[in-house]
C-alpha cells in the first residue's frame, strides 16, 4: 500500500512534511510533483490541464492511499474515478475536488496566485465540473476543512460530504486554507484515524 501526496496549486512538495513525518504508516510515502510547479522543471508531455492530470494518474501503479491538497483534490477525485480498483481511500483537505464553485461564497484566488507564482495560463483558466460523477466513488473518503477558509469554506466541504456517500467531514477551528502545514499534529492525528479505520479493509 502506497500513500500518495497532491501538493496545491502552488506545486510546493514540502507543504505536506510535517503531516507526512507525523504518520505512523508501514509503507511508502510519496509526494508527487508537477512539472512547471513549483520551481520543477517542465515536461515535454504536460502542456495542459488534461495533460496534468494523466501525468499524475499515470504515477498511481499500485494500491494506494490519496491525500490531496486544494487543487490537488481534483487529481485526487478523477483516480478514484478512473482507476477505482487501485485507490483505497482519499483524504482531500481544503479542496474544490472538481466542483462547480458558483453558487458558494468563495474568495477569488487566480488573480494573486498568477501575480504570485509562475504558472501556465492553461492552469489558471481550467475549470473542473465532476459534481454527477462523486456519487459514483465508492472509497472511503476523509474531508478536513478550516472554518476560516476564504477559497474553500466549510459549505464546500459540507457539500462534498453529501456527494460522497462514503466520507466524512472533520472541521479545525481557525484554520484556513494552509490549514494542513499550520494544523499538521491535528490534521495528522486525523489523517492516522482514518487510515487506522481502513487497515480491516485495505491491508495497510
Amino acid at each position: 500500500m502506497n500513500f500518495i501526496f497532491l501538493p496545491g496549486a502552488s506545486g510546493n512538495t514540502a507543504f505536506w512534511q510535517p503531516v507526512m513525518e507525523r504518520l505512523s504508516v508501514d509503507a511508502g510515502k510519496t509526494v508527487i510533483a508537477y512539472p512547471e510547479f513549483g520551481g520543477h522543471a517542465a515536461h515535454v508531455d504536460v502542456r495542459s490541464f488534461a495533460d496534468l492530470e494523466r501525468y499524475v494518474l499515470n504515477q498511481i501503479q499500485s494500491p494506494s492511499v490519496i491525500i490531496a491538497q486544494s487543487m490537488g483534490g481534483i487529481f485526487a477525485v478523477q483516480a478514484a474515478l478512473q482507476k477505482s480498483e487501485l485507490v483505497k481511500g482519499l483524504v482531500l483537505v481544503a479542496t474544490s475536488g472538481g466542483i462547480d464553485l458558483s453558487s458558494f461564497e468563495v474568495a477569488d484566488w487566480r488573480q494573486d496566485y498568477q501575480q504570485t507564482f509562475s504558472v501556465p495560463d492553461w492552469f489558471v483558466s481550467h475549470q473542473s465540473q465532476l459534481d454527477e460523477l462523486l456519487y459514483t466513488i465508492d472509497c472511503p473518503v476523509l474531508l478536513i476543512w478550516g472554518d476560516a477558509d476564504p477559497i474553500s469554506p466549510v459549505a464546500v466541504g459540507e457539500y462534498l460530504n453529501v456527494k460522497i456517500r462514503s466520507s466524512e467531514l472533520q472541521i479545525i477551528k481557525n484554520g484556513q486554507h494552509d490549514l494542513a502545514f499550520v494544523y499538521a499534529d491535528k490534521v495528522a492525528d486525523l489523517i492516522q484515524n482514518f487510515l487506522d479505520k481502513l487497515k480491516p479493509f485495505s491491508e495497510l
